[in-house]
Formats: C-alpha cells, sequence, structure tokens
C-alpha cells in the first residue's frame, strides 16, 4: 500500500511539473489543463505554475467567470489562501480582447464557461500563448461538467490531482453535494460539498437518492 501510494504521488509531481519545450522556429503556443474534484489542488497548482512564469519576467493575464463570488472579485485565491491577482470577465468572448500581448494565460474554474471557451483557449495557443486552464472535471452527480471534455481533448497536457476522500482516506475524484441543492452550478466549500472516493461517492449518492425516494 506505501509502495502504490509513494509511486502515485510520484506520477502526480512528474505531471505537475511537466511543461514544453520552447521551439523558435514554431511559435505556436498549447494548452494545458488542470483538473481534479474540489480541494484537490487544482488553483494551488494553477497558482504554481503563473508565478514561476512571472519569476520568468513573462506578461501573464489571469481570468476567472464573474459567476465565482466566494472570493475577491480581483484575485484568485486557492483553499490554501495562496492568491494571484485576476480579471473576472461575464464571457469567455472577452478574454482575447484582454490577452493582447501576453506570453502566458490562465484560466482558473474554467467549467463555468460556456463551451466558448474551447474554441478561445485553442485560438489563443495558436496565437503563440501558453494557456494554462484549471476546473472541475466532473459535476456533482459525477458527469463530465461543461467544456472541461473538450478542453482536455484539445489540450497537449492533462494534469489529473486528486484529494483524499474524507470517509476512506482513499484518493478521492469526487464532488459529493452535502446540501440538499438540485441546481446544477452551486457555489460553495466545505459546508456543501466533500471529497469522495469513488466507492464512497457512489455509496452515499445511492442512499441520498433513496433518501429522496422514501420521503
Amino acid at each position: 500500500m506505501g509502495l502504490r501510494y509513494s509511486l502515485n504521488i510520484q506520477v502526480e509531481n512528474y505531471k505537475m511539473f511537466l511543461e514544453n519545450s520552447l521551439n523558435a522556429k514554431e511559435q505556436f503556443g498549447w494548452i494545458e489543463v488542470i483538473c481534479g474534484s474540489m480541494f484537490s489542488g487544482k488553483t494551488e497548482e494553477l497558482i504554481r505554475r503563473l508565478k514561476r512564469s512571472q519569476f520568468a519576467n513573462q506578461k501573464i493575464e489571469i481570468f476567472k467567470p464573474s459567476i465565482d463570488l466566494r472570493y475577491e472579485d480581483e484575485m484568485i485565491i486557492s483553499h490554501d489562501q495562496n492568491q494571484i491577482q485576476s480579471t473576472s470577465v461575464p464571457a469567455a468572448a472577452n478574454i482575447p480582447i484582454l490577452a493582447d500581448g501576453c506570453d502566458v494565460i490562465g484560466i482558473d474554474e474554467a467549467q463555468f464557461f460556456d463551451n466558448e471557451i474551447i474554441q478561445v483557449c485553442n485560438h489563443l495557443a495558436n496565437s503563440g500563448i501558453r494557456v494554462i486552464v484549471a476546473g472541475l472535471d466532473m459535476d456533482y452527480q459525477g458527469n463530465p461538467f461543461g467544456p472541461m471534455p473538450g478542453l482536455m481533448a484539445t489540450a497537449e497536457y492533462v494534469t489529473k490531482v486528486h484529494a483524499v476522500c474524507t470517509r476512506s482516506g482513499n484518493l478521492a475524484n469526487y464532488s459529493y453535494r452535502i446540501s440538499a441543492d438540485k441546481s446544477l452550478v452551486h457555489l460553495g466549500e466545505k459546508e456543501s460539498y466533500e471529497p469522495l472516493s469513488r466507492a464512497s461517492f457512489f455509496k452515499a449518492y445511492n442512499n441520498k437518492a433513496k433518501k429522496n425516494k422514501d420521503s
């Protein structure tokens, strides 16, 4: 068990530090997607990569959907309180104009954008920009979330990060909604969601469905 856990960590770390090498003869950019459940460190990893670009004196811009009102309007903040300045935009179509002249673009909570974000990210990458996208790959029902499958399919690099299941201690890749709200988009933190493994998620999900049916 210990060896398997150690290998998992080594593989995750290898993927996190995987970045493209620049070829002066090929002026295309690329797309990196960081995905996973809630509390898995997606935003943390996004901020880490963006700050490395800042240290290299590259021009960066970071965007998030204006629907996300959990933290400050002009900051992306991780659950560990790491933060970086960002710009809230109502739609993906606003990003290319604001990204003019940038070397690196960061996009957080990409699952809340419509499918236009796929075209926008590919347009930016084709223009020579490195695009780093973070978002939930599954919704609270365990289904692919919004534009994330399209972003993962067209990205050069996909890093799936995991949380720790609050019930079993195993790797968690599902975001289980504790609250009774059934809307697809429900902004919340630990009071509304908990990260669960596959086994724990489907057990909890089926138990909730049975309870709702009996009530």
